[in-house]
């Protein structure tokens, strides 16, 4: 079942477009036919400052995460073969540092909607019943409805490739940085966890492969939208004192981890182990 045909979804979604449409409107006379990409790109714009306090909650908790992380690490080194009592003592540190295992994950999926509702206006051919004249614009003489994909295999016009080609290289420019920022920011691993960090430092580019296939429309909201979120990131992390793996802070309760947890905790005696 289509989601987006439910009733109230449906009607959410169209005031979503006539938003769109109105801020379209505004713009025409100042930008003329490129005034509906204009709106899109101010829709993401809206969106996306509305959405910093969950931002803000999203690297506070990462912050918290980080600070925790070193305790973390030396309660598994000290309790691994117990793993029940792992569980205990690392619940009694989120508790005694008033951490929720759960922060910053409410907040991403509480955006999700929003965002999904947005990205659907710049994806679907019909909302609500009715025609998306939205994708039926242009931008530099490329409909707003078409994708790189599309373009190549009509032997589209030369001009949208080369729109499209720009696109790609600012969200994989900030893919590059994103995959930086991890990696600095990535806490000690080794083994299988460092494997997986190094994988997971990839994925920025999967949004790369994505605006390759999905209409101009849904490519300029994820260029505006990947830009936008990489330099509120990195403001916020600067606000909350939050930089590379090897910095100041973070960097000095890393190196004392081992000893706090060994000065708060009792030796695990055999019959824990």
């Amino acid at each position: 079942m289509d989601p987006f045909s439910f009733a109230p979804i449906a009607a959410v979604l169209d005031a979503a477009y006539a938003v769109v449409q109105g801020i379209a409107s505004l713009l025409t006379p100042l930008a003329g036919s490129a005034a509906a990409a204009l709106a899109v790109v101010a829709i993401t714009l809206i969106l996306r400052a509305v959405l910093i306090p969950v931002g803000a909650a999203q690297v506070r908790a990462e912050v918290a995460r980080r600070r925790l992380a070193p305790r973390l690490q030396a309660l598994q080194k000290r309790y691994r073969k117990n793993p029940q009592l792992l569980q205990q003592k690392t619940l009694e540190l989120y508790r005694e540092q008033k951490v929720s295992p759960m922060a910053g994950i409410l907040p991403a999926l509480a955006q999700l909607p929003v965002l999904s509702i947005v990205y659907a206006l710049f994806i679907r051919t019909r909302i609500d019943g009715h025609a998306n004249d939205l994708l039926g614009e242009h931008l530099f003489g490329t409909p707003l409805g078409t994708s790189l994909v599309h373009l190549i295999s009509t032997g589209g016009g030369v001009a949208g490739c080369i729109l499209f080609a720009a696109l790609l290289l600012v969200i994989g420019a900030v893919a590059w940085l994103n995959r930086r920022t991890a990696l600095s920011l990535a806490q000690p691993a080794e083994g299988t966890a460092a494997s997986i960090a190094k994988a997971m430092s990839w994925m920025p580019f999967v949004t790369v492969i994505i605006a390759a296939f999905v209409p101009l429309a849904a490519t300029l909201y994820l260029t505006t939208t990947t830009v936008w979120t990489f330099a509120e990131r990195a403001l916020l992390r600067r606000r909350y004192g939050m930089t590379g793996a090897a910095s100041g802070p973070i960097r000095a309760r890393r190196a004392d981890a081992t000893a706090r947890v060994a000065r708060t905790e009792p030796d695990a005696g055999w019959g824990e182990r």
